[in-house]
């Protein structure tokens, strides 16, 4: 106990001296990284209020906001999610969709550990060339898929730390890139009835990646009659880190079981512009959650300086439904369905739809 506290105070200690070189970002930097996949929330739950909850995620949505929230889970999760990002169907964005899926399993009394695997695909493209840039010469499709694996521990009733290691990977029909990436997240709790909470989480600390594959050589002939192949070199492009700070608070209402719960977070990225995102929820019996969220950076409002298509906006809903009497432990299984918009122009927004499986 004493030495996985240890490991996770020093990780800690890693994340706030990293910090600086988070926070020390750039314009000229701006958009310069890789693997922005990384920085999609594909949970429905969670993209209800725009990622807000670092401080307040729970089970399985924790993956993308703070791995701590992992901690929570009583014995079993399951969850499925998916995304039609910026609609779908957009020719722009080629019918980018997202699927999502993970497990969680209490291994141990305070420890939890959980896979998750993100799979993103843009649909079938045309292959353009310099000699037919309509099209015509068949299709391709890209893929991104992240495969993570993370370990969430409570040291104390207040205390929630977690670790994820996430494998990349990117690939078309002849180009490719992997690599790695580690994320890392604490969570604490207090007030009379936990009302109360903070968090902060590191996210996509990793080395550089670069493409490779066939399709970066090119065979030609020279003066000779020689056959030659030259072979491109990708630059090396390194991943999203960012820094989130978030602070939630319940108000508790004993009348039908309801509460009220505001949140907000800051999202220091290496290679974007911050984040400043404010949320709010409403929830009823713990069965039913309304929750809304803006997601603030410079410029979003006017057209010049804007950098995101996502237009602030969030909201979502979800839907708990129980299955069954109360454990021994006091956890009862249930059902949970999720849905959530994001706004974006002049792009279509996100619509999201999940499901989640305690037991």
């Amino acid at each position: 106990m004493k030495k996985i506290a240890r490991i996770f105070a020093v990780v800690v200690v890693v994340a706030l001296l990293s910090a600086s070189s988070v926070w020390a970002g750039n314009d000229k930097r701006r958009g310069t990284a890789g693997a922005p996949e990384l920085l999609i929330n594909p949970w429905a739950g969670s993209t209800g209020w725009g990622g807000v909850d670092i401080a307040n995620v729970r089970g399985l949505q924790s993956f993308y906001s703070n791995v701590a929230g992992l901690a929570f889970i009583a014995k079993n999760e399951v969850a499925y999610s998916n995304a039609m990002y910026l609609g779908g169907t957009s020719k722009l964005t080629g019918g980018a969709s997202i699927n999502a899926f993970g497990l969680g399993v209490r291994v141990f009394e305070s420890g939890v550990l959980a896979v998750h695997v993100m799979s993103m695909g843009f649909g079938q493209i045309d292959v353009t060339t310099v000699g037919s840039p309509d099209g015509g010469n068949g299709t391709f499709s890209p893929s991104f898929m992240n495969i993570n694996i993370a370990y969430s521990h409570s040291f104390t009733n207040s205390i929630h730390g977690g670790m994820n290691i996430k494998i990349i990977t990117e690939q078309t029909a002849d180009v490719n890139a992997s690599g790695f990436a580690i994320d890392a997240g604490i969570q604490y709790v207090t007030g009379e009835n936990d009302e109360l909470k903070f968090g902060i989480s590191l996210k996509n600390w990793a080395p550089a990646m670069s493409f490779g594959g066939p399709g970066l050589s090119r065979t030609t002939i020279d003066d000779a009659g020689n056959t030659v192949t030259l072979e491109s070199r990708s630059a090396e492009m390194e991943l999203p880190t960012c820094l989130n700070i978030g602070i939630s608070y319940d108000f508790l209402f004993e009348q039908n079981d309801q509460k009220i719960t505001l949140a907000g977070a800051f999202t220091s990225n290496a290679f974007l512009r911050d984040n400043f995102t404010f949320g709010a929820q409403y929830s009823l019996l713990n069965m039913f959650q309304v929750r809304c969220a803006y997601v603030y950076q410079t410029g979003l409002w006017s057209g010049e300086n804007r950098a995101t298509a996502n237009m602030g906006i969030c909201g979502g809903a979800s839907v708990t439904v129980p299955l069954g009497k109360k454990s021994d432990k006091g956890s009862t299984p249930d059902l949970t369905v999720d849905y959530s918009y994001r706004h974006a122009n002049p792009l279509r927004g996100t619509h999201t739809i999940g499901a989640s499986l305690r037991f």
